[in-house]
């Protein structure tokens, strides 16, 4: 597993699928952002060893299997570590795809593994705080996605309602390049407004859950909502 660092964030990626996790270093421990695929977390560990520090929670950005792959070995690995995912993906974290009456009418796509044995510590649910992470709710490529905002320096870790790799793209937007966060997407609409939402926060660097890290971002994450906004049915919210 390659390791890139970023201030106070290392980007974890593998030699093969290529899905990001993070780790961010606090003053008295380490943040785990995803849990990457089945055999992440022997390349996870390593790193925390590097780091020094013991690994204190461990947030999900959603609950698709190439972001909880290995949760259950890591929850095994780290008993203390605190799991926190959003109230709403702790369904899918169960295996359960079934829609809420609210949200909009459409399939919950994407790999929902069956058999996590691990029961989140704490559900979230956006505004919370977790060290220096502020939580977002950044529902479309699930409807409980969430982002993370580092607020010492404003890097946002957002998951998959951005992609970097194959081309900056909101998720849902289909980039052939590599197209699996597009397919994997619940609902381009929301994905869309959430994408403004984050826009929003005027982030420093964005870190998706597949790409490279992009220093000042904003604008080029403008032009791919404006892209994605236009590809919609009508052509605009």
């Amino acid at each position: 597993m390659r390791i890139l660092q970023y201030g106070n964030v290392w980007q974890l990626f593998p030699a093969l699928f290529p899905v990001n996790c993070y780790l961010v270093e606090e003053e008295e421990g380490v943040t785990l952002i995803d849990a990457g695929l089945p055999n992440s977390h022997k390349g996870i560990k390593q790193a925390l060893q590097q780091l020094g520090k013991p690994l204190n929670t461990i947030l999900l950005t959603h609950a698709h299997g190439d972001h909880i792959g290995s949760l259950d070995s890591l929850s095994a690995e780290f008993p203390d570590a605190d799991v926190c995912i959003s109230e709403r993906d702790s369904f899918l974290l169960k295996g359960d795809t079934s829609l809420i009456e609210h949200e909009a009418q459409t399939p919950i796509k994407g790999g929902v593994p069956k058999n996590i044995q691990t029961e989140p510590d704490r559900l979230l649910k956006g505004g919370e705080r977790i060290g220096s992470l502020l939580v977002i709710p950044a529902p479309g490529h699930t409807p409980g996605s969430l982002a993370f905002k580092d607020l010492r320096d404003d890097m946002l870790i957002v998951g998959d309602a951005f992609q970097v790799r194959g081309g900056l793209a909101v998720s849902g937007k289909l980039k052939w390049r590599f197209p699996f966060p597009a397919f994997a997407t619940w609902n381009k609409e929301v994905a869309v407004k959430t994408a403004r939402t984050l826009i929003a926060h005027q982030p420093s660097c964005l870190a998706a859950g597949h790409g490279n890290v992009l220093y000042h971002p904003a604008e080029m994450m403008a032009e791919a909502a404006d892209e994605a906004e236009r590809s919609l049915p009508g052509g605009r919210l």
